[in-house]
Formats: structure tokens, C-alpha cells, sequence
């Protein structure tokens, strides 16, 4: 994801919805997707439907996430033949991966490590519809047409079943003004599987935002040790994807 310029076309479906606030862009993504905050306190999200991570996935989620740990409010949620679209409440904080906390790497990834394992520790297991288990991953990527590497179909033991973000890079969570973790964003994969399937991406993207070295701390703060076979078997897993 990246932050796009202030002057990009607004598309029509987005104009409707903000219902003649203004809109500033916060993220572009690579399939085209746009997310802008409007200057009445919400963020509308636009993109081409995405066989990978769907709005209607998503803002299901969130309903479902919010009852345990914090993530925005869904206002609405909908489609036409081309395009899909999410509205949520603006919350007060900023993605771990905005320009202030690049340059706060410390402070950032321990925040990510931290609030990583208050979501694992809040959401219940028991009572979560969705897997983003290793065999409903592989399934997925094969309905997409991708073929996964044969040694990716016998993973780890599971380490410890939670309910996982399912695309837990460092930009999906948001931080206030302390650095202190707020909330979780971009839900639309959350599902039961092995913790590690978490924390692998998560400190895998550390290098992606934050540079090298930084790994082990998003680790120590999540409040494990290092366990190398899961983070490298996740890792490609995620990667084949």
C-alpha cells in the first residue's frame, strides 16, 4: 500500500457516498483499491472486487470482531458489477505505517507485537465462524489458480489455535497518539489458525516498513520466543499466496 496523491480522481461511487463531504486519500493499493477520510469523521474504502479478500468479508469481521477488541465501525457496506466499497467510523489513531511512526521504529513495531497478541488473547476461538487454516488457504489459492509448493501441505503442528487477523502487516494496525495500540483494521481474512500464521507476516513486514532488524522485536513483544520452524514455514505459505 502506499499514500496517494491529494489530487487523484475521485471515483463517482465514492463521491455519492461521501454525500458532499471532502475527502482526503489515505492509501492506494496494488489491485487499485482506495481508501479516503472524509472531514465528517469517516473513511470510505473503494476498490474492484477482489477474489482474495472481499468489503462483504470484511465488514462481517469487524461486526463480529468488535463485540471483543476494537475495530472501526461498519456503516455500510456494498457492490455493483465491477466494484465493492466499505464505510466505517473514523477512529482517532494512525496506521503504525504513516510517515510519524516510520520514523519511530521502535516504538512502532513493539506497539504492533503488543497489540498483535491482545487481539489473539481477546478474540474467542470457540465462537469464530471463519478458518484461516492451512488447508482452507491452500483451498482458496487453488480456486484462484494458483498452485502451492507440495512441501506446504504438511505445516507445523499447530502451536496454539487463536483467532487470527489474517493479514496482520504493520500498516493494519492503528496506533494513538502514545504509540500504544488501538485497533485492528482490514479484517476481511480473519479466521482460527495457528498464532504463528500472525506473527510470521507480522514481523516479516517490519522489513517491508521499517527496514531490517526489527523482526525479533515485534517477537519479543508479541511475548514469545523465536520459533524458526513456524515463522519460515508461515512465511512461505504466505508468500505462495
Amino acid at each position: 500500500m502506499t499514500i496517494p496523491a491529494t489530487d487523484i480522481a475521485v471515483p463517482a461511487q465514492v463521491m455519492h457516498l461521501a454525500g458532499g463531504a471532502a475527502l482526503t486519500p489515505v492509501w492506494a493499493n496494488s489491485i487499485g483499491g482506495l481508501t479516503f477520510r472524509s472531514d465528517d469523521g469517516r473513511f470510505i474504502k473503494w476498490g474492484p472486487h477482489d477474489s482474495e479478500a472481499n468489503m462483504r468479508d470484511e465488514g462481517e469481521r469487524m461486526r463480529w470482531a468488535s463485540r471483543w477488541t476494537r475495530v472501526p465501525e461498519v456503516i455500510a457496506q456494498g457492490q455493483d458489477a465491477t466494484h465493492e466499497w466499505l464505510v466505517t467510523v473514523a477512529l482517532p489513531g494512525e496506521s503504525a505505517a504513516f510517515p510519524r511512526w516510520i520514523a519511530e521504529p521502535a516504538s512502532a513495531v513493539r506497539a504492533i507485537g503488543e497489540g498483535l497478541r491482545m487481539l489473539h488473547d481477546a478474540l474467542p476461538v470457540d465462537e469464530c465462524p471463519w478458518s484461516w487454516s492451512v488447508p482452507t488457504r491452500i483451498t482458496k489459492a487453488e480456486a484462484r489458480g494458483i498452485r502451492v509448493p507440495h512441501v506446504l501441505r504438511d505445516p507445523p503442528p499447530v502451536d496454539r489455535l487463536v483467532v487470527c487477523h489474517g493479514d496482520a502487516c504493520a500498516p493494519n494496525t492503528l496506533l494513538d497518539e502514545d504509540g500504544t495500540p488501538l485497533a485492528h483494521v482490514d479484517l476481511a481474512a480473519l479466521g482460527t489458525a495457528d498464532r504463528w500464521a500472525d506473527i510470521a507476516v507480522a514481523s516479516m513486514s517490519t522489513l517491508w516498513n521499517y527496514g531490517p532488524g526489527w523482526e525479533e522485536t515485534l517477537i519479543e513483544a508479541y511475548g514469545v520466543a523465536p520459533d524458526r520452524e513456524r515463522l519460515a514455514y508461515y512465511r512461505e505459505l504466505w508468500n505462495a499466496n
